[in-house]
């Protein structure tokens, strides 16, 4: 995914209230930026970092600017969860993505029962594949990690997959990690046990399990290449048919 238009540098003073940021620009002044990520935001937000802006065209936004990436020691953090499923799906598309090669059609935000929708569905032949996407910018010691906070949601996005897959559905989930200093990945355990047990549940009924690695740049972020996940100490990572 290429950004239309140039970002702006500016350096973070706090993020605060999950979407608001206050940032002081290259030119001195100090603003507040919306902040479009609900996570915690943990080893991604300290200040004093480095970040790049979008700018809305949207004159009636209350906060023109969007926070787009943080830059933590050398490594460039995607922080936009609203591009997540952008730039998964360009690179499906793209035939980026060795395990969904020669996708027919692609759908987005699927309703699949009465209160779930998922990000994807991907038809191939007679094939359904539903894919719910998560962005990680969680890493520690190497290791990429999601989530880095609890998220109910997310546990109920499992079992919905987990149902889909009963049905004689293909299920994935798929993990972009936006960052590129970790070489592995695993459940944040120590943050949402209950999310770690059900995606091992879930892998175990035949979810399957994407980590994907894309690098992120001032102009770019693009989805490079896939990285093992641990389950059990054990990795988990598997061809789709």
């Amino acid at each position: 995914m290429q950004f239309e238009t140039p970002l702006q540098a500016a350096t973070l003073i706090k993020r605060y209230k999950r979407f608001l940021a206050d940032v002081t620009t290259d030119e001195g002044k100090e603003i507040t930026v919306h902040c479009p990520n609900s996570g915690s935001m943990r080893g991604c937000s300290t200040p004093g970092s480095q970040v790049m802006l979008s700018t809305s065209p949207n004159l009636k936004r209350k906060y023109p600017q969007t926070f787009e990436m943080v830059k933590e020691g050398d490594t460039w953090i995607g922080v936009n969860t609203m591009l997540t499923n952008k730039i998964v799906a360009e690179a499906i598309l793209d035939g980026q993505i060795k395990e969904l090669q020669n996708i027919d059609n692609l759908k987005r935000e699927v309703v699949t029962s009465k209160s779930s929708r998922l990000d994807l569905l991907l038809v191939r032949g007679d094939e359904k594949i539903y894919v719910e996407i998560k962005n990680c910018s969680l890493v520690e010691n190497g290791w990429a990690m999601f989530p880095d906070a609890v998220t109910v949601r997310g546990t109920k996005h499992l079992n919905e997959l987990a149902s889909l897959v009963e049905q004689g559905h293909q299920g994935i989930i798929f993990f972009l990690v936006q960052r590129t200093d970790a070489d592995r990945f695993r459940p944040a355990s120590h943050i949402d046990p209950l999310y770690a047990e059900t995606l091992a549940a879930v892998e175990k009924k035949g979810v399957q399990i994407l980590v994907y690695q894309a690098e992120v740049l001032p102009e770019s972020i693009i989805v490079q290449k896939s990285i093992p996940c641990f389950l059990n100490n054990s990795v988990k990572s598997k061809k789709l048919s």
